[in-house]
């Protein structure tokens, strides 16, 4: 995250480059869909849960039957929520999936228990066209029309979720996101390793597909303080 946005500025310019096991003092998080289904949240809780994105829509069609036990359970819970959105940017607009992210879940509010949304942006799960069959440049075009609508919904920029090498095939490593996006990164390994450029480090780092919460394991760049304090938008 560069130096000068708000997001490294909530997270009081702290490097998250630990591997997870002598990572212990960042809250741990975990980012559930369907394929969890209903969650125990007082068992998550108790195994250490400060966070949780919760899947919300994929592209401008699905919604998660989930969803409301998942979202409105973990805050009931105590633990932190947001949610996000599958993009599928050759089923419509970021335009289009924006309204529909917004009008189905993905809203935010700065009472310190909602995250901003997140976008979920990665190699396409249904195809051999990795980037869906998108430019570098319409698909950079797409990102930015998705943020534009979201900010417009909720008041906040939207979380970009994805990994490097997707980033740098599909965008052409553009930069131009760092600055007001905070970046969730998504690598299993010991560290976060090489960035999409635009961006120092992670906000979020998901850094394994199961463990101790349910779904797909997460660590936060900074104290459980600085997590609210960007949940609130401060």
């Amino acid at each position: 995250m560069l130096a000068a946005s708000a997001a490294t500025l909530a997270l009081g310019g702290t490097a998250l480059l630990e591997a997870p096991a002598s990572a212990a003092s960042k809250p741990r998080g975990h980012d559930v869909s369907s394929h969890q289904k209903s969650v125990d949240w007082k068992k998550a809780k108790a195994k250490g849960a400060k966070f949780v994105y919760v899947k919300a829509t994929e592209s401008h069609t699905y919604k998660n039957p989930y969803y409301n036990q998942q979202y409105n359970g973990s805050r009931n819970a105590g633990i932190i929520r947001g949610a996000y959105h599958f993009a599928l940017p050759n089923k419509s607009s970021g335009t289009t999936q924006a309204r529909y992210f917004a009008r189905n879940g993905g809203g935010w509010r700065g009472d310190g228990w909602t995250l901003p949304p997140a976008l979920d942006i990665e190699y396409n799960p249904y195809g051999k066209k990795k980037c869906y069959g998108l430019s570098k440049t319409k698909m950079v075009a797409w990102i930015r029309a998705y943020s534009d609508e979201t900010l417009r919904q909720t008041g906040r920029r939207p979380v970009i979720y994805t990994n490097t090498n997707w980033w740098k095939k599909c965008t052409g490593d553009y930069a131009g996101f760092g600055g007001n996006h905070a970046l969730w990164l998504a690598r299993y390994s010991s560290s976060p390793g090489p960035l999409p450029a635009g961006w120092s480090y992670p906000t979020f780092w998901q850094y394994d597909n199961g463990g101790r919460l349910p779904g797909d394991q997460n660590l936060f760049n900074g104290s459980t303080g600085q997590l609210k304090r960007f949940a609130r938008g401060r």
